[in-house]
Order: structure tokens, then sequence, then C-alpha cells
């Protein structure tokens, strides 16, 4: 379980290919912290440490469902990644409640740079039996793009933007999205919920 609250950034620095999966190194300043088994989300995909080489990096590994489901597949060696671990039971929950499980790519199809802030638009692909599982966004509700926990503007049934501050702008992979970036997002699990429920009549 996540927040949304990105911790800082790491560098891809080795890939692996093993049959469909993918083993990521990553280079990061924290890595001095993590421990096997660990889960660290990956621009908000949940991934678990499985290898601490000791030269300040570490390794996960993401399987093909993940892949098609998410922009690792497209990381290449140098790229940069949104990190953040699991959240903490006692702490604040500053962001929103972000389970790591990525739900779908978009596409970012603007960036607007204004006075001290930027907003990007989205899009991403939906059908009829995908809003119906809450796979969409709603105006002032909640999505993590790239892992980042953001509150979602001028929402249309495809696409949405979100606004960076100068500080999220800074600290988080945003600096290198532009035009045709594909970003990973992840819709918020409360929305999903209460569709499941109004799939079964329950109110």
């Amino acid at each position: 379980m996540f927040s949304g609250i990105v911790e800082g950034t790491g560098r891809v620095v080795r890939l692996e290919h093993e049959g469909d999966n993918i083993h990521f190194t990553i280079a990061c300043d924290f890595v001095d912290e993590l421990k096997i088994d660990q889960s660290v989300a990956h621009n908000g995909v949940c991934l678990t440490v499985v290898a601490l080489p000791g030269d300040g990096t570490y390794t996960v590994t993401a399987v093909d469902e993940t892949l098609k489901r998410s922009n690792l597949g497209l990381l290449r060696i140098g790229d940069e990644v949104n990190l953040e671990r699991s959240m903490i039971v006692n702490g604040r929950l500053d962001g929103h409640i972000v389970q790591g499980h990525v739900d779908q790519r978009a596409v970012c199809e603007s960036v607007t740079e204004l006075d001290g802030s930027w907003t990007y638009r989205f899009r991403y692909d939906v059908s009829p039996e995908m809003a119906r599982k809450g796979y969409v966004t709603v105006e002032k509700g909640s999505v993590a793009v790239n892992g980042v926990s953001l509150t979602v503007c001028n929402s249309t049934k495809d696409s949405f933007e979100v606004a960076i501050i100068p500080y999220t702008h800074e600290h988080t992979n945003f600096h290198s999205i532009v035009k045709g970036t594909v970003v990973n997002i992840e819709f918020d699990i409360i929305g999903k919920y209460l569709a499941k429920m109004m799939e079964f009549g329950l109110k």
C-alpha cells in the first residue's frame, strides 16, 4: 500500500530479459535502507526487491502482465523512475490510497507552463465495460500518474488534466514528461469498489 507521495527518483542502470520477464537494476539514494522482499513502487508499479548487489543498486522483476499494463517495458538504461516505499501504517496519508497496481497506460497530450506551475493533459483508452468497473476519472477526484497522487481537473470520458507545482515538477520525473510520453495511471480504488457494489445493486 502506498500514498502516492514520491520519495525520490532512481535511474535504470541495467536491464536483463528472462523469458517474458524483465529484471530492472535501479540506483537510488536510499538503497542502503532497502531489504530483500521489500515493496517499492516504480512509476506507480509495486515491485519486490529481489537482489541487493551492494554497489548502490537493487534489482526488481516485472512479469509480462505488468509490462503490458504499464510503461515499465519502455524503460531504457539511464531513464528516471519515480520511487516510493510502502506506506507506514501509523503515518499520515498525505496523498490517497494507492495500491501500486497500475490499471493502464495513458499518453500525455499537452503540457502547459503557467506562472509558477504546469498543467498536463493525459488521454487513455476507455470502454463502457471498463467505465462500469470504475476505470475512469472524476472531477476533483484522485488519480495516480507514474505513482504521483494528484487531483483530477477538466475530466472528460477519456482524458483529464492535473496541475503540477514546482516541487513535484523538480522531484519527480514529471519534468521529463512531454507531449507523447506514455505514463502509468491507477484509478481511485474507492471508485472501483463503489462501481462493484452498484453492479450487484448494493447501495
